[in-house]
């Protein structure tokens, strides 16, 4: 395999080469469930959704692991203030993410393990790091000890000396050091009894950077392929968990991805910045698989600046290959053609996941094929839309594919081819009468509707323009 890929720890693209021939382990942090979903959010499952897709298609067997953050300070405060227990609100907002990565097309992980569901494992992660020196209890608390492992910072090229303080509790005099970071934090007065697990220096709760470690262990072993996630994961908590985990003993992640952020106005999309636009609003202004399309043309560790300008462009690019997708299914068969990469397609996916120069492959296809319909060289046409099927697929983004065929409500979708054909049939018995007003204003209708008609040698056809 000729992949190759944008490390952040070496701080250059390297070949990949897997742990074991034939197979490759991701570890990709999931979110912390303390609200529903934004794009921003979304990226970073859609961009390693690729990734994964790609591996696939090269022939390896992936296995696939992202975590839910469930208990975490601000799902405490935000269940608090709505008067609900701290698991239901965590769960509320799961389920949202669960539909999120649903709508957009996002592949199932391997496993999806809760943190709250791995407490066991990391007091074992815990009594190793005490036992081998790399950290310490203080009063129900327990801290990694950043000055015992020489390593701490390598991930991110930072030196110990130029650090600030963690600042990850309210409880920093506890500290040996105030660059020591928490694993564990005791539980305090007035929080809820659920919301603490019993261990042996005293109930408390995971620290975010502890739960990660603990999970990528139990699914991946002392040492998988990828650990990847959002830029802004790369400090402190990329960093914190490399530390304890080979601190710990493990090799862990041989190779670390982050994508890049969606702004908005400049500035990262956070919700502490209330400028945030939320996959459940945004898939009512455009289909999903139009907006899975406006992640993943960019190339995944770019910025994108979210405008409604830009969605819109997005859109009407994936609508242009969509067109031609549909008329050459209609023309020679869905499964038509052979499910061939084009050279320029997969020499860009091997170059660091570069999905600009392979969805610019992917339009050059659909540019020769909609030729060979004009032309009428219907073997043209299946070679090309065997290809250009097989390259989508591989982003995610196949219209064929049920995921956008049919949407998710199939009786929906029925109604509407229904209700379209009765329409274009009172539209052609309009004509054969002579009467060009009358099916005029239907086919006027129709595009007020966002149907779209173009009447072929075949007979009219019809596909959703907006």
């Amino acid at each position: 395999m000729s992949l190759r890929l944008y490390d952040t720890a070496a701080r250059a693209v390297r070949d990949f080469t897997p742990l074991r021939a034939g197979r490759a382990s991701l570890y990709v942090c999931g979110l912390t469930v303390q609200g529903p979903p934004h794009i921003g959010h979304i990226r970073a499952a859609v961009s390693f959704d690729v990734l994964r897709r790609w591996l696939e298609a090269g022939g390896l067997e992936v296995t696939y692991v992202r975590n839910v953050t469930d208990i975490d300070d601000k799902i405490l405060a935000k269940a608090a203030e709505r008067d609900l227990p701290w698991w239901a609100w965590a769960y509320l907002n799961e389920r949202a993410c669960t539909r999120a990565y649903d709508v957009l097309g996002v592949l199932p992980p391997t496993y999806e393990p809760r943190a709250t569901g791995h407490i066991p494992e990391m007091v074992e992660l815990m009594q190793r790091l005490i036992d081998r020196g790399h950290a310490y209890a203080v009063d129900g608390d327990v801290y990694f000890d950043v000055r015992s492992f020489p390593a701490y910072g390598a991930l991110t090229g930072q030196r110990l000396e130029n650090l600030e303080p963690a600042a990850d509790t309210d409880t920093d005099d506890r500290k040996r050091d105030p660059r020591d970071f928490a694993l564990w934090k005791a539980s305090k007065p007035g929080e809820p009894e659920t919301a603490s697990w019993a261990t042996p220096w005293g109930r408390g709760r995971p620290g975010w950077h502890l739960e990660c470690s603990a999970m990528a262990g139990k699914y991946l072993g002392e040492a998988f392929d990828i650990h990847g996630g959002g830029l802004d994961l790369r400090f402190p908590h990329h960093e914190n968990e490399q530390a304890q985990s080979c601190a710990a003993g493990e090799r862990f992640a041989q190779y670390w991805m982050h994508n890049g952020w969606v702004t908005l106005g400049g500035e990262k999309m956070s919700k502490s910045l209330g400028n945030t636009a939320l996959v459940e609003e945004v898939v009512q202004r455009v289909r999903p698989v139009e907006l899975r399309y406006y992640l993943v043309a960019p190339h995944y560790r770019s910025m994108i600046e979210f405008t409604d300008a830009a969605l819109g462009e997005a859109a009407a690019g994936y609508r242009r290959i969509e067109s031609f997708v549909k008329r050459a299914a209609e023309r020679v068969g869905a499964d038509a053609g052979s499910a061939v990469f084009c050279a320029d397609f997969s020499n860009a996916m091997d170059d660091d996941l570069g999905t600009p120069a392979a969805v610019a492959a992917i339009h050059e296809m659909v540019r020769e094929g909609n030729t060979a319909l004009a032309d009428g060289n219907d073997g043209a046409v299946a070679g090309t839309l065997g290809s250009v099927r097989a390259m989508l697929g591989v982003l995610g983004l196949d219209p064929l594919d049920p995921q956008w065929a049919t949407g998710s409500d199939d009786r929906l979708a029925a109604a509407t081819d229904g209700l379209v054909a009765l329409a274009l049939e009172q539209r052609q018995a309009a004509r054969a009468r002579k009467d060009f007003a009358a099916a005029d204003a239907i086919r006027n209708q129709l595009t007020t509707l966002g149907v779209s008609v173009e009447d072929t040698p075949d007979g009219p056809r019809w596909e959703l323009s907006r």
